[in-house]
């Protein structure tokens, strides 16, 4: 039997499935005061669409974000790790209807419908508070607090009724997937126990290998290989390159039927060990048993320590508030003496030199410059197809 979802026995996709009904909002939206969302809280909106924010109904009032943000849970006591906010510095907006548009795609259409429960404003200390908590610091050099503290003081909260997925349909036909599709597929492939890998970049040899380590450990039936799909912060590979990747390594290195390969429209946080534990509660919701967290989960720069993402499970997470579980990774690295990708702390005999290790800079450079990386460290099935895309790249910037 497939887990059960985060905090309700069902299920509750914020997606208005009936082609009729949708339309009929529709045409109720047009004569509606409307408001063109920010891509933070677009996001947010497809993951409610699609079942991943589960038992959310819609955006979170203030008293819930100062909640969530402070003790992880809501002021009715449900666990949840991060605010799911729609912020804004429009004013004059009422309680009542609100048609909300699309930033990320042309002509900004409707994508939901909120019925605004209250419209409240939040005081620059509470706003840093929040991001202080979120993100563990406040430096305007992170992505993520850089974003958040633009996104505007005035928070609108209310249920929601989604009438698209925004753009990730239509850009990633094969690779986006709802909470509710990917449970289907879990019980129509017959897997019992399922892992999954969260990435926003394009697997290396070590990541191909934690992902077998984990399901064989495990004793999994499957690995879900769960891509974010949205907006990313400059020089990370774009979603299309990463799935090309992706998509290749599994084809040459995966038995049939042992990975499904998808997708969810969501922005980066870089949110470190917080958005690690939003992505368990999502992963849950999908129908996985397990979560594979590894060395700087969510991270970017040196904003975090290297295992911070493992420990807030052990030091934030009640007992009983998840039925998902983590799979804590170490380092992984090829190792020459054993000829095989092996988890660092299980090589306590090993020096620096007995593993093949490259800086990312390095291997960008020997991409950009048409040359493989190691196959220890590159799958050269892969390394191609990021070498066609750094070459272009480059040309373009010539």
């Amino acid at each position: 039997m497939t887990i059960k979802p985060h905090g309700s026995d069902k299920l509750n996709p914020l997606y208005v499935a009936d082609k009729s009904q949708r339309e009929e909002l529709l045409a109720e939206a047009s004569s509606l005061p409307s408001l063109l969302l920010n891509s933070a809280a677009a996001a947010n909106a497809v993951m409610l669409a699609a079942g991943y924010f589960n038992p959310l109904a819609g955006y979170m009032n203030k008293a819930d974000a100062l909640s969530v943000a402070k003790d992880l849970k809501t002021t009715s006591g449900l666990f949840w790790p991060v605010p799911i906010l729609n912020l804004t510095s429009e004013a004059g907006i009422k309680p009542g209807k609100l048609a909300l548009r699309d930033p990320n795609v042309e002509g900004h259409p409707i994508i939901a419908i909120q019925d605004v429960q209250a419209v409240e404003t939040f005081s620059d200390e509470e706003l840093q508070f929040i991001a202080k908590e979120i993100f563990g610091n406040l430096d305007a050099k992170h992505p993520g607090v850089q974003t958040f503290l633009k996104l505007g003081k005035t928070v609108v909260s209310g249920p929601i009724q989604v009438l698209n997925y925004s753009y990730f349909p239509e850009e990633f036909p094969d690779t986006f997937r709802t909470a509710v599709e990917i449970r289907k597929e879990i019980e129509t492939r017959g897997w019992k126990k399922v892992v999954a890998f969260q990435t926003r970049n394009p697997m290396h040899r070590a990541h191909e290998e934690l992902c077998r380590m984990a399901a064989e450990r495990l004793q999994a039936d499957g690995i879900v290989i769960h891509m974010l799909l949205g907006k990313l912060k400059e020089g990370d590979i774009p979603a299309d390159v990463r799935d090309a990747c992706i998509r290749t390594m599994v084809d040459h290195y995966f038995p049939k039927n042992s990975v499904m390969i998808t997708g969810y429209g969501f922005d980066m946080l870089y949110a470190g060990p917080r958005e690690a534990v939003l992505h368990a509660v999502f992963r849950q919701n999908m129908g996985a048993d397990y979560l594979i967290v590894g060395r700087d989960h969510a991270g970017v720069g040196d904003f975090y320590g290297p295992f911070d993402a493992q420990t807030i499970f052990d030091e934030r997470v009640p007992a009983g508030a998840l039925d998902i579980q983590i799979f804590r990774a170490d380092n992984t690295a090829f190792s020459k003496k054993l000829g095989r990708v092996v988890m660092m702390r299980e090589a306590p005999d090993h020096t620096p030199e007995d593993f093949i290790a490259l800086s990312g800079t390095k291997v960008r450079q020997m991409l950009g410059a048409g040359i493989a990386p190691p196959p220890e460290f590159s799958r050269p099935e892969v390394a191609k197809v990021l070498i066609e895309y750094y070459q272009i790249l480059d040309a373009k910037k010539s």
